[in-house]
């Protein structure tokens, strides 16, 4: 069974990026952003459009979970340019292989956000490779993200916070609160936005629950209960 990356696929991917690289949308942005890391400048459409044609070659498909996780890692942590850590995540949400987003493969994902530590990334990780995870997974995935929730990593907290964004009614009320009290004084825009962000999104489902919560919890800062009340009002 094939363990190393795939031979071709990280090649052809950079190849093909490359080649619908604009420098001048790629400075902008880099600016908007605030990446370190340079962009080649492909929007979203033409990004989808090199991509999916490769990920979709038979010739360039995995043959084993480990090859996946590789070639994911290849891309990754080769990348000279953006766009290479969004093939990453792409590849690793290519429906295919989909059985292999599951618990074993949780650590590589924390692999990911640690080494991303940026809202882009992050946020992308977080609410369809973790999530799908801990909902696939509840029992031993609500206990991970307990303990993410008080990671020495901005990123893992966050990624804890906001991995049920998208849940809807499958959404775990009890853990929810418990990834956001550990986080609730943390002073960070990107902690308190995540809060606001995943208690608004559960709104849709439940707003009086996020009522409730958000009046249960006068220390959440004013970020994170505008966010949460953002289409709900002011609190009576």
């Amino acid at each position: 069974m094939t363990s190393g990356p795939h031979p071709d696929l990280a090649s052809q991917v950079r190849a093909a990026l490359a080649a619908h690289a604009d420098p001048v949308r790629a400075a902008g942005q880099q600016r908007y952003m605030k990446s370190a890391m340079p962009y080649l400048g492909l929007t979203s459409p033409a990004l989808k459009g090199v991509l999916t044609p490769l990920l979709r070659d038979p010739g360039l498909a995995m043959e084993s979970r480990a090859q996946w996780e590789a070639t994911i890692r290849e891309l990754w942590d080769g990348a000279t340019h953006r766009e290479e850590w969004y093939a990453a995540i792409a590849l690793a949400r290519h429906r295919p292989y989909r059985a292999w987003v599951d618990s074993d493969a949780m650590p590589l994902w924390e692999s990911l956000i640690r080494a991303g530590a940026w809202w882009d990334v992050v946020d992308d990780i977080a609410t369809h490779l973790v999530r799908d995870t801990v909902l696939t997974h509840p029992t031993v995935e609500s206990l991970r993200m307990r303990e993410w929730a008080g990671s020495d990593s901005l990123w893992v907290r966050r990624a804890a916070i906001i991995c049920q964004v998208g849940a809807g009614v499958r959404l775990d009320q009890s853990l929810l609160a418990d990834v956001i009290d550990p986080n609730i004084d943390d002073p960070d825009f990107f902690s308190r936005k995540a809060i606001g962000w995943a208690l608004r999104d559960h709104a849709r489902v439940d707003p009086e629950w996020v009522r409730a919560f958000v009046a249960a919890h006068p220390d959440l800062s004013g970020l994170s209960r505008r966010e949460a009340l953002k289409h709900l009002g002011p609190l009576a």
